[in-house]
This record gives structure tokens, sequence and C-alpha cells, in this order.
């Protein structure tokens, strides 16, 4: 029990770091007239070219860019781009105000609007690359990325994000209901243990009458006994870091980088996740490397696992709703703005309470589509309209808890703009 506790908390860390590394690339890129310019004409062909003439371009469009394998065209109306950008506001206000990479809830957000599991990950990841390129406020924190790390673990975290890809398109091929169901599981078990963890947390927190911080407290670079044997495993070449906090320094073999590497880079190229809320525990809590190396290493490997992911085994394969991603990028940046100046005026354990909300409605939504998704494929037996019922409920609950926590966040803003800009002064 004490391990399961310990890993929720650093999973929590872990997702509190991805979330910071979102806000200060959205703030990068908001506070760049070039970057903004940059997205304007992105935006242009959608609207009239997308809009206008999808039904004349649609045949012409080569196979890869809007085929029947790609199961939805590159082109879309101008609704479901309005919808991006609205999953893509939910998303950022919850990276803004709770801390968390708000990436947990797009794909299921993406698959509730009917967009077919491989094409929610695929597009999502590039979601995340695009991010990651326009803000390019890596250059600020290489000051914390140990090269050494970095290389290593991206060895293997593009063997993994190589593996997931495959994986989605095979189980894609063989039947699109078994992609959906596979992909739904995972995050079903990756929400459900976080989401729990979380509310635990949270009434935790709540009976000893501690406010805390809204993102969580820092998590500390000491060794735990799995830390101490895997560095005493002498297997060369053995890889140096944390040289300025620690004396002399440490190390560990290359063998468990490339390990840690690889799962973090499946569930990459599963989920269609930066994979930080994997990358900080394994880091810190297994390997045993500082917090502050940690979070500079982790946003350095985002950059090439999500781009490597996304472009390799998605986009090339037409698993990449291209529409779809400009909007989620357009609504995270200003998701994220407001969310970031609530948590000003808002109490820290308010706001965490409402991460745990958000992450088990996520785990709702995908647990309660499972049964139908399962029973299409005759695994289990369960009637059509029973299936559909729990799935109207699965999106129903979701929608109502982001829902209901965007509107709340977005009117605490708009309720207190004299007083943030009385702060801000």
């Amino acid at each position: 029990m004490r391990f399961f506790s310990q890993w929720g908390r650093f999973m929590m860390a872990g997702a509190g770091a991805m979330a910071q590394w979102e806000i200060d690339n959205a703030k990068s890129i908001v506070s760049s007239r070039k970057k903004l310019l940059l997205i304007g004409l992105m935006i242009i062909p959608i609207i009239l070219i997308g809009v206008a003439f999808a039904d004349d371009i649609g045949p012409a469009l080569p196979h890869l860019l809007g085929g029947h394998k790609a199961y939805s065209p590159a082109f879309y109306s101008l609704g479901i781009f309005m919808v991006s950008i609205a999953i893509g506001v939910g998303a950022g206000l919850i990276t803004g105000c709770i801390g968390a990479g708000g990436g947990f809830i797009i794909a299921p957000a993406l698959m509730s609007a009917g967009i077919k599991g491989i094409l929610a990950v695929g597009t999502d990841l590039f979601h995340i690359f695009a991010k990651a390129i326009m803000g390019s406020v890596i250059h600020r924190k290489l000051g914390n990325v140990s090269v050494s790390l970095a290389v290593v673990f991206l060895v293997g975290a593009i063997l993994g994000a190589t593996a997931g890809g495959v994986i989605n398109r095979v189980l894609y091929e063989i039947n699109p209901i078994l992609s959906d169901a596979f992909i739904t599981t995972v995050y079903s078990l990756m929400l459900g243990f976080l989401g729990f963890y979380a509310l635990t947390d949270f009434l935790r927190s709540r009976r000893a009458d501690k406010g805390g911080d809204a993102h969580g407290g820092g998590e500390g670079a000491e060794l735990g006994a799995l830390c101490r044997n895997l560095q005493d495993v002498k297997c060369p070449p053995m890889i140096k870091f944390d040289q300025d906090l620690v004396a002399g320094g440490r190390q560990i073999s290359w063998i468990f980088l490339v390990m840690s590497g690889a799962l973090v880079g499946l569930a990459a190229g599963i989920m269609g996740v930066g994979g930080g809320f994997l990358t900080f525990p394994i880091f810190v809590y297994v390997l045993g490397v500082s917090s502050m190396t940690t979070v500079g290493t982790d946003i350095f490997q985002i950059v090439f696992t999500a781009g490597f992911a996304s472009i390799t085994q998605y986009a090339i394969y037409g698993f990449i709703f291209y529409t779809l991603a400009m909007g989620m990028l357009i609504g995270s940046l200003l998701g994220i703005q407001i969310g970031a100046l609530v948590t000003k005026i808002v109490p820290g354990i308010t706001i965490r309470g409402f991460y745990a909300m958000a992450v088990l409605a996520g785990f709702m939504n995908r647990i309660f589509a499972l049964p139908g998704k399962l029973a299409d494929m005759e695994i289990i037996s369960l009637s059509p309209g029973t299936g559909s019922v729990l799935n109207t409920i699965g999106i129903w609950a979701f929608f109502i808890v982001i829902g209901g926590f965007s509107v709340w966040v977005i009117g605490t803003f708009l309720m207190n703009i004299s007083k943030l800009k009385r702060k801000e002064a």
C-alpha cells in the first residue's frame, strides 16, 4: 500500500511539472507577435479551404491526408473546429488552474465527440509537438538538462514510441473497435489509479485542514533503497548526472535508462501524451535523479518523443486530424492564461479537489464506454441498447464535470478581473 501511495504522489508531481512546462510554453507563444501571426496564418486555410471547399476537395485529397484509413478527413466543418477549440480551452483551464497536464482529458474528449481512438491519439501527440515547437521555452531550461541522461533515455523512448504506434495501428487494422477498446482500457487503468489517489489525497488534506499549494508540494531527491540498489549495478557505460547537486555526482547504468525511456515512449505512443507523468516518478522514485534535473530532462525528451511519434507513427499513415490539432492549440493557449490567473484568488485545497474530479471524470468516461466496445467484439454479452446507455452516461458525466469546471473557472475569472488587475499592479 505504501508503494502505491508513493507512486501516486510522484505521478501527481510529474503531472504538475508537465503543466508548468505547458504554462511556460503558452506564455512564450502569447507574448510573441510573430508566433501569434503564424497561428493566424495557419487558421486561414482551415476556415476558407477546409470549410468552404470541403466537399469539392475531399475526393481529390491524397490517400494519406484524408483516405479511408484515416477514418476521418484532414478537413472538416466549422462546427468540429469550434468543438476542438472548446476541448482545448477545457484542457488549458485544467493545466493552468489545476496544475496538471490537460492531455489527460483530450483523448477521452475527442473519442466522446466521435473521433476514433487512434486518430485522437495521433492528433493529441501532434498538438503537443506543435505546442513545444511554438513555445520553444526549452532553451531557457537547458540549465537543468543532463544531456547524457536525455540522449540515452531518448534511445529507449524512440523504441517505445515506435512500439506504441505499431501496436495501435496493428489493432486498428485488425478491427477499429479493438483499437478503441485497447486505448480505452489503458486510459481507464491510468486515470482510475491517479483519480482515486488524487481524491484520497484531497480528502486527507481537507480533514487535516491544510490549504496547501494548488499544484501540490515539491519532491526531493533523497535516495530510497530501490534507487541505491539500481545505482549500485555496475553495467557500463555508466551515465553520470547531478554533479552540481551532489558531491561527486551520481551514476546509473545505461540499461535502466533505456528501459525507462522505452516505458515512457510506449505510453506516449499508445495514449498520445507527453509522458511527463511517468518520467518524473521513474526518474526521481526509481532511478534517483534530482527533481531539478528530472524536470529539465523531461522537457527535453518530450519535444523529441512527441515529435518522433506523431510524425513517424501517425502522420505518415493519415492518423492526424490537423484541423482538430490547430483548434486545440488555440483553445489551450486561452484556457491556460485564464486558469493560471484564477489560481491567485482561489484556495489551493479547492483546486486540488477539482483535479481529482477532472481525472475521475475522464476515468468514468472511458470505463462506461468499455462495455459497449467489448460487446461489439463479442467478448462479453451485452445488448446494444444497454451499451449505448452506459456510453451516454459516461459522455454526459464527463462533459458535465469538465463543462461545470470550465464555467466555474471562467466565471471566477470574470468576477475578479479588477482584483487580478490590482495584484498584477
